[in-house]
């Protein structure tokens, strides 16, 4: 942002579709690192409800969050989204685009951070940051669609895509982390090094035939890295170190393009409509959709509070924020305020306190057992 048009670099870049693409391919390498690093042992402990919470939980939390975001944005704001006020469906979309929990965000605090929750918390929230992105994707092409005057038949008709979308994906991700790792363990490269170089062209390569097929390219990317991490013997070690590090460059540059595509003067502008959706999302909306989603599967109280909390926003709500710009909405620059402001509220609050909540939800459940054996 500093570096910006309103900053003091001055840099002029105002091109969303160039940021979504940056945006895109970041993700890509972001979600392989996560997979690769992670362990596929635990995740098929937690693999029911993780989907259930990247799929419904997803629905749950776009309806709270769209609903208050169209009463707040019609009665008490100056924010107008539409010539005519602001449609439920138009408060639906800021809602669909901050329902994901992003990846780069929890892989990044779980895994380095001071945040330390337990195993199965910790690969059910690995889980559904890493597979609610197709259902953010498609939920925010879907409210566009209708926004855009697109007809319910061909909404319904994307339902069906939907399906096959990520059923594709998914069978790709499989099959080509599968062809991966059986290439890592049979080729003889000639020098070590090219391990991790050949690890992200499987990633990448994975990613575009998911693509080509009409399937989700993110799931795919990210099942991949799972299997071949699973798989990985040859130089694991300087393969997750180096892929790990690529991840972090990822971030770095998608993080200073889209800050470059914020006009600062904007978010103070936005600043207490994002204040109060951000809230909505973090105390009710989130908590709503955990608790709904896994209280069929018996998880402890501690357990559902952390992983309410750890909703973290970041990269992916950002970049489908850019979606409205690139299929003309007037009021895109508006949805990408909010959202944008969304993203840094959720970071700055839920994210520096996730570390001291896992530690007092660790104190208190051992005083808990200490106090239930006396």
């Amino acid at each position: 942002m500093l570096a910006g048009s309103e900053g003091i670099g001055g840099i002029d870049f105002d091109a969303p579709a160039v940021a979504q693409d940056i945006g895109t391919v970041a993700l890509a390498i972001i979600l392989f690192s996560g997979g690769l690093d992670t362990h596929w042992a635990t995740m098929r402990q937690v693999m029911a409800p993780a989907l259930v919470l990247a799929t419904v939980g997803v629905v749950i939390t776009a309806v709270v969050v769209g609903t208050f975001a169209w009463w707040l944005l019609g009665s008490f704001t100056d924010i107008a989204l539409g010539s005519d006020g602001v449609s439920w469906t138009e408060g639906l979309l800021l809602g669909v685009i901050v329902a994901s929990t992003d990846a780069a965000a929890i892989f990044a605090l779980l895994r380095r951070g001071g945040s330390r929750p337990h195993p199965r918390t910790r690969a059910l929230l690995e889980l559904e940051s890493g597979t609610n992105d197709p259902m953010a994707v498609v939920l925010t092409t879907a409210v566009l669609g209708l926004l855009t005057g697109v007809s319910a038949t061909h909404v319904a008709a994307a339902g069906v895509d939907v399906v096959l979308n990520i059923v594709v994906g998914a069978a790709i991700g499989l099959l080509g982390g599968r062809a991966g790792s059986v290439g890592m363990a049979r080729l003889a490269l000639p020098a070590p090094g090219l391990s991790p170089v050949l690890a992200v062209g499987i990633g990448a390569v994975t990613y575009g035939a998911a693509e080509q097929l009409h399937g989700n390219g993110f799931l795919a990317v990210y099942l991949c890295g799972l299997v071949v991490g699973h798989d990985l013997r040859v130089n694991r070690d300087m393969t997750l170190q180096a892929v790990d590090a690529l991840g972090w460059l990822a971030q770095i540059t998608m993080f200073l393009a889209m800050g470059l595509l914020v006009f600062p003067s904007r978010l103070l502008e936005v600043a207490p409509a994002g204040i109060a959706i951000a809230l909505v999302l973090m105390f009710v909306a989130r908590p709503v959709a955990v608790i709904s989603c896994l209280l069929p599967f018996r998880f402890r109280v501690d357990e559902v509070v952390y992983i309410s909390w750890a909703g973290l926003k970041g990269a992916v709500p950002i970049v489908l924020a850019t979606f409205p710009a690139t299929v003309g909405l007037a009021a895109a620059s508006e949805v990408f305020s909010v959202v944008f402001f969304v993203v840094v509220f959720s970071v700055a609050a839920q994210g520096l306190t996730l570390g001291p909540l896992a530690t007092s939800l660790h104190r208190r459940g051992i005083r808990a057992r200490s106090t239930a054996r006396g």
